[in-house]
This record gives C-alpha cells, sequence and structure tokens, in this order.
C-alpha cells in the first residue's frame, strides 16, 4: 500500500515530531511541579537523557511515546510502508532503551516509564497517573510502568 501524502509532505510531518517537551511531558511537569516535586531536564549526562530527573528521590521518569518505542498498545502499529525501515529503526530503540535502563539501575537509579497511552485515548485517567506516579516517587519500589 502506498502513502496517502508525499514524501515531501510526510517529511514535513515527520520533522514535526518533537522528542522533548511532548504533551504528555509538559502535563506530567506541571503537575509534578504543582505537588511540590521539583525535578531537571533532560540530562544530558545520563544514560537515555531521561525526561525528569529527580536527584532528591533518586528517581527517574521516562515520557515515552508509543510508536517510537514498540509499546503493545492501542496506539502503536507498524507502518505499512518501509517495512524493513521502520522494524530496524524502532527494534534499534527499543534494544538502546533497555541498554539505557540497564545501565541506570546499575547506577543506583529508581526508573519510571509513563507510556503515551497512559495519558491519552480512551483509557486515559491523568488524575490516576499522577496519584501513582507521586505514590512512587514517595516510595521504595525501584521500578515502576504506567501503564503495565
Amino acid at each position: 500500500m502506498t502513502d496517502i501524502v508525499t514524501p515531501k509532505t510526510r517529511s514535513r510531518m515527520m520533522a514535526g515530531i518533537r522528542s522533548k517537551n511532548t504533551k504528555p511531558e509538559l502535563l506530567i511537569r506541571r503537575q509534578l511541579h504543582k505537588l511540590g516535586f521539583r525535578f531537571r531536564l533532560h540530562d544530558r549526562k545520563l544514560p537515555g537523557s531521561p525526561d525528569i530527573v529527580l536527584r532528591k528521590y533518586n528517581a527517574i521518569i521516562f515520557i515515552n511515546g508509543c510508536f517510537w518505542h514498540c509499546h503493545k498498545c492501542h496506539l502503536f502499529k507498524w507502518p505499512k510502508t518501509r517495512r524493513q525501515f521502520w522494524q530496524k529503526k524502532l527494534k534499534q530503540n527499543h534494544a538502546n532503551d533497555q541498554k539505557n535502563m540497564a545501565s541506570l539501575a546499575k547506577s543506583g537509579w529508581r526508573i519510571c516509564i509513563v507510556w503515551e497511552c497512559a495519558m491519552k485515548g480512551p483509557k486515559k485517567d491523568i488524575p490516576g497517573t499522577i496519584k501513582i506516579l507521586t505514590e512512587w516517587l514517595k516510595g521504595q519500589e525501584n521500578m515502576l510502568e504506567i501503564p503495565k
């Protein structure tokens, strides 16, 4: 099946997809800040350049897009065009994620992954997501994935 837009249009659309300051990320940051949490953003010294770093809690939060990180949910679908390219790219993203998580865990960081599908779509429960996240930050668990 061919693409429904021209290559130039598709390129412009893909270039508009951001890796930082996405809507889900901004929403979580606003809520955490409102609740009194203070953090750093996109620390490039840490593996994977985590979206949110809370040193006081020894915690890192990644807000992952379901497509770019191959989350098995209703938002992820393999592209129908250029399948080999996308399979290679997305599998490499997933492998990088695993390597970065292992490195961060080995360094003693507590890690949370908030998936895009927790913040949008029919299963969205933003207050519930923030509650789970804040309880995790104040607790002792090393890993949290929202939704799992």
